[in-house]
């Protein structure tokens, strides 16, 4: 699975619209909307905001773990 389509994964199936997610971690609307997208991959910084946001693993929100769980 891709980042994008993880990313959309977890903000669906906790029932966040796309604001939510964004305000919460301090992005820009466009900024999260092109990772969802798929036309843009995040800095290192946010990719820590969002698996913090989400409570999952790096690894997990970039597809390499199918184990949300942190270590």
């Amino acid at each position: 699975m891709s980042f994008s389509e993880r990313l959309i994964l977890l903000r669906t199936s906790r029932h966040l619209t796309q604001k939510q997610v964004y305000e919460s971690v301090g992005m820009s609307a466009i900024g999260y909307q092109r990772y969802e997208y798929g036309t843009r991959e995040p800095a290192f910084r946010q990719l820590i905001a969002l698996a913090d946001y989400f409570d999952v693993s790096l690894d997990y929100l970039v597809g390499r773990s199918d184990a949300p769980t942190r270590h």
